[in-house]
């Protein structure tokens, strides 16, 4: 059976992506593709600092035309490079290929909202609001794996990328939704699921649980046979959006040193406090399945 959604009823959707800082963003690509609900208008790789790497925006680009290959759809994928690093402060832009496809589709007739996920920083979103500020005013909804616990807060790797990138975006119009570090840290798959669910599946399959293995032997220094795919829960929950408990908060600001500041003035955002994991997990399993079987999700 085939299930087709129509145009009008479908989720306009931008990933931007860390993609070569750990070993999670891989799966959620993957299952952003996969997803048929989704008219994926592009993505964008990021940078992830400089910590590990001098070029980590083209080591991101790397990755997701690798991960396009290994799929087949190197040329059915829209992608455009973002900053190459942080924004040097709020007010100031750091222009690239990919803020510039943010605000074309941001400013495009369209009544349905423009999703834009970001499993790292939120360079390209803060670059973008402040390269055309009347996309505040558009229909955006800027889904964010950052930040630490509330309402302390504290360290946090994708907000220690641009601190002042995301107080940009915080501090504006735009709707925003929060996967804090408490919750997206809740993803955990074994070795054996992985091996089970998803190694057997083309070399798509094959390239996301060697490339798991892999970091695990390089990054962790202790015997460890699972890995949390923290950036998945914004592939869940822009296809559901009540995949997991949520409050409305009024936006903070942050600290240099990455705590919350509640200055009570900026609009409420949606703030997640679970997620349904196994939802998120199930359905990329299935997806994965059917296109390593019939080359399409659904």
């Amino acid at each position: 059976m085939e299930i087709s959604f129509p145009p009008e009823k479908r989720i306009r959707v931008i990933v931007n992506t860390d993609a070569k800082n750990e070993a999670d963003d891989q799966f959620a690509i993957v299952h952003a593709i996969l997803t048929p609900a989704f008219e994926l208008h592009g993505i964008i790789p990021a940078h992830f600092g400089t910590g590990k790497s001098d070029t980590s925006m083209e080591d991101s680009y790397d990755e997701t035309m690798l991960l396009l290959r290994l799929m087949g759809l190197e040329d059915q994928v829209r992608v455009e490079k973002g900053a190459t690093g942080e924004i040097p402060d709020a007010n100031t832009a750091m222009p690239s290929r990919g803020a510039e496809l943010i605000i074309d589709e941001a400013m495009k007739d369209d009544p349905r909202p423009l999703h834009i996920a970001f499993y790292g920083p939120i360079t390209d979103m803060a670059s973008a609001l402040l390269m055309e500020p009347r996309i505040e005013e558009r229909n955006i909804r800027v889904i964010w794996i950052g930040g630490r616990q509330w309402p302390e807060g504290g360290t946090e790797y994708n907000l220690s990328n641009d601190v002042a990138a995301a107080n940009v975006v915080f501090r504006s119009k735009l709707e925003v939704w929060q996967i804090p570090r408490p919750v997206y840290r809740r993803m955990p798959v074994s070795y054996a699921e992985l091996l089970e669910r998803v190694y057997p599946h083309g070399e798509i399959g094959k390239y996301l649980v060697e490339q798991t293995v892999e970091h695990n032997e390089a990054r962790v220094d202790y015997a460890m046979e699972l890995r949390s795919l923290g950036d998945s829960p914004c592939v869940g929950v822009m296809m559901h959006p009540d995949c997991g408990d949520w409050d409305m908060r009024p936006a903070p600001e942050f600290t240099d040193e990455m705590f919350y500041i509640h200055t009570l003035r900026n609009r409420p955002i949606r703030v997640y406090r679970n997620i349904d994991h196994r939802f998120i997990l199930e359905d990329f399993f299935a997806k994965l399945a059917r296109f390593a079987r019939n080359g399409k999700p659904l």
